[in-house]
């Protein structure tokens, strides 16, 4: 089966390995350079299925209002006048309450963990390094923090899921580097099945795996449209773009490219699109899927919301993090990557553009000066921001489109580092006619359908 993948980020690259393990002859098609460039680049690594939360939660809303006058905060919102901004927002308020949360949390735990399952078993046979740390702590700043935390809490206890809680200095037991923190935190909780790892990184070996496979890489080409007749997939419309010979700096945000002036050469001018034919096609495009299926009646309401990170060498290792841990109160991570530590973090809703925000960033050196002063030199950080592609119940999109042959693996917010194995092994078995070994209910369209 001839079957093409949009999309090279993590989401994209494992479901074209898990079609290739599958017998499909793949082609991934990628605007960027080269894999993992775009959401997957910066962000936070943590893997934690026991902790995976949506945001749309008790308390969310009054949060996001009280954030709203803090210079510091570590949620933005900035209103527009976009209708699908308003749109999402209501969608994502009717989620908040206990009973949606619950839901939404279990959808989204069972694809993690059965992720998480997926990625142990692929390194069990591909043992390459990509950073892999083991345990994430959860740190919390006030008991106002820890009581927002008590309906996650229940349901891990209810799971059965290990965790332990711990005060300040069991949290400095587990972390040692904590010693030298500015700040005390009222209260921990660790996750000692979590896990970390690099993401970029793990994409990169991936695509090499997926090679030797077969698959052929596309990169430097954007995809323009999807061609169906009578409803069926025949291929995609793609585009040859201007080759890049680097991407844009981790500090810098990438600028649209000018458009050629009718009289300008052939060689500054887009190509013509040509159609690569396919028997199925799987959309993983993050927060462009949308636009591609839009014409054929179906709405997705993904929305991007901007994150943020830093990373930078660690200069006393025994100052810097061992492993995973999470500021529960600003909503920011900070992960050890071998050599590197990155933080990350900070939810900026109503900026379409991939621009970088000083207030954002503030916020990241913040946590990070607070937890850990002497790890790292701030002045050596490297920043990035990526788009988050945010459905308003948390749990991603996953399956079929309603056009036949068009599958999708979207919506993955923030945690598609965390879901991206299962989800690529889940849609390859509905691409190629197998059984999920995972429950897809409430992960599909038909819950947005009802």
């Amino acid at each position: 089966m001839k079957t093409i993948v949009l999309g090279a980020g993590v989401i994209g690259v494992a479901t074209a390995y898990y079609l290739s393990e599958r017998g499909c002859d793949v082609t991934v098609i990628e605007r960027e350079p080269g894999v993992a460039l775009g959401t997957s680049f910066g962000n936070a690594g943590v893997i934690a299925p026991a902790w995976i939360t949506p945001w749309a939660a008790p308390g969310m809303p009054l949060r996001l209002l009280k954030c709203l006058l803090k210079p510091g905060s570590p949620l933005i919102f900035r209103p527009t006048l976009d209708p699908a901004q308003w749109r999402w927002l209501a969608s994502w308020l009717h989620e908040c309450d206990v009973a949606r949360f619950r839901v939404n949390k279990q959808r989204m735990q069972r694809i993690a963990y059965y992720s998480r399952d997926c990625l142990r078993a692929f390194h069990a046979t591909h043992g390459f390094d990509y950073g892999r740390s083991q345990g994430h702590l959860q740190l919390f700043r006030t008991d106002h923090d820890v009581e927002l935390a008590q309906p996650a809490l229940a349901l891990l206890r209810d799971a059965g899921i290990a965790y332990r809680e711990a005060d300040a200095d069991e949290c400095a037991r587990i972390e040692p580097g904590l010693r030298w923190a500015r700040v005390k935190p009222v209260a921990g909780v660790y996750l000692p099945d979590d896990e970390a790892g690099d993401c970029a990184r793990f994409t990169r070996e991936l695509r090499a795996v997926c090679e030797g496979n077969g698959v052929s890489f596309l990169f430097d080409t954007e995809a323009v449209g999807v061609d169906v007749e009578r409803g069926q997939v025949r291929g995609v419309r793609v585009r040859e773009l201007p080759r890049r010979r680097n991407r844009r700096s981790p500090k810098e945000a990438l600028p649209a490219p000018p458009r050629p002036p009718d009289g300008a050469p052939a060689s500054r001018r887009q190509a013509p699109p040509r159609v690569l034919a396919a028997d199925a096609v799987v959309i993983a495009l993050g927060v462009e899927s949308a636009a591609l299926v839009e014409p054929f009646g179906v709405r997705l309401p993904l929305y991007p919301v901007k994150g943020y990170s830093a990373t930078l060498p660690v200069i006393d290792e025994q100052k810097a993090p061992r492993a995973a841990l999470t500021d529960e109160s600003l909503k920011t991570a900070i992960t050890r990557f071998d050599s590197q530590v990155r933080v990350a973090g900070t939810a900026e809703f109503g900026n379409r553009f991939a621009t970088l925000r000083e207030q954002a960033l503030q916020t990241l050196m913040k946590v990070l000066d607070d937890w850990f002063p002497h790890a790292a030199t701030a002045s050596s950080a490297q920043f990035w921001v990526g788009r988050r592609p945010m459905l308003p119940d948390g749990a991603p999109l996953l399956g079929p489109s309603g056009v036949d042959g068009l599958w999708l693996n979207v919506g993955h917010g923030s945690t598609g580092w965390a879901m991206a194995m299962g989800s690529g092994r889940a849609v390859a078995d509905l691409v190629t006619r197998r059984a999920p070994e995972i429950d897809l209910d409430g992960l599909t369209l038909a819950r947005y359908r009802l």
